[in-house]
């Protein structure tokens, strides 16, 4: 299979699936684009995993043999020469400073929920968010680069801090979004400290109305770390910095609608209408603020 090819089908997977980060990765020019659509596509192959049906012990063994995966991409070496994923994934590290051992920590996120991991404190929760969705921000910077074409590796920049920030950001916001979904499969990441401050009952999300008081309190935690995060978009050039704007852009206006209606999430998943979106990325590239 060419790169070529297995590009393409990385890209399919990014429109079909990614539904608020696509409108920022289209705006990156195509090298950058297929290298972002590559990263997404494996870290949705990660993310699916922990969240099919398989058994847990069977989820386990999978996760391992992708962390075997992960080790022969750090080699150059691809598993399989018939995986568009494993295929165009080597081809963006081999044009790109990736750090590609940042894929271990999304596996690390997955296998946490796979054992039911318990968060007691906001520090609990806010290392999972790094290994879940930092990783993915440290990932995306090996692929933007930074201003002044420096190429060392990512995780070596203030820049990397920022892009964990960011991650940090974005995955307290679907934390909030999800929390009537998340519950359903048994997983509660808010911490136990936060409920219990809250006064919400062990295992649920009651009462609403101390649910919608706690929603408020991290949603206003969530948007220091996007205050920290988009410091980032000093660091970025013009394209980078309008598919990042984009994409938190998007993020923070769910942030804002769950903060005016904390307990919107209860009765259904907070969401943009497409028209908003799209304006959301014709202002991140105006340069406007996201």
């Amino acid at each position: 299979m060419t790169p070529e090819t297995a590009y393409d089908g990385c890209e399919r997977i990014t429109w079909e699936a990614a539904r608020n980060f696509a409108y920022g990765i289209r705006l990156l020019p195509p090298p950058k684009r297929r290298a972002m659509a590559a990263l997404y596509a494996m870290a949705r192959r990660i993310d699916d995993v922990g969240d099919g049906t398989w058994p847990g012990d069977r989820k386990l063994e999978e996760l391992d043999r992708l962390h075997t995966v992960i080790e022969k991409l750090r080699a150059g070496d691809v598993e399989d020469r018939n995986d568009p994923v494993l295929v165009a994934l080597a081809d963006a590290t081999a044009r790109y400073p990736i750090p590609v051992a940042a894929l271990h920590e999304i596996v690390e996120g997955c296998e946490m929920d796979v054992r039911g991991a318990e968060y007691v404190t906001m520090e609990d929760t806010v290392r999972y968010c790094r290994l879940v969705a930092g990783s993915v921000g440290r990932l995306s910077l090996g692929v933007f680069g930074t201003r002044g074409g420096r190429r060392r590796p990512a995780g070596e920049s203030e820049a990397s801090r920022m892009a964990d920030d960011l991650g940090v950001a974005f995955q307290l916001t679907n934390m909030l979004r999800d929390i009537a979904e998340d519950l359903r499969m048994g997983r509660i990441y808010l911490p136990e400290q936060v409920r219990d401050r809250f006064g919400i009952a062990p295992g649920s999300w009651t009462p609403p109305e101390q649910v919608g008081a706690m929603v408020e309190y991290v949603a206003g935690q969530a948007a220091v770390w996007f205050d920290s995060g988009l410091a980032l978009l000093a660091h970025l050039d013009h394209r980078s910095r309008s598919c990042t704007a984009a994409m938190a852009g998007i993020y923070r206006r769910l942030l804002r609608r769950m903060r005016a209606q904390p307990t919107l999430p209860l009765t259904e998943r907070v969401s943009l209408p497409a028209w908003e979106k799209g304006l959301v990325a014709v202002r991140s590239i105006a340069g406007l603020q996201p």
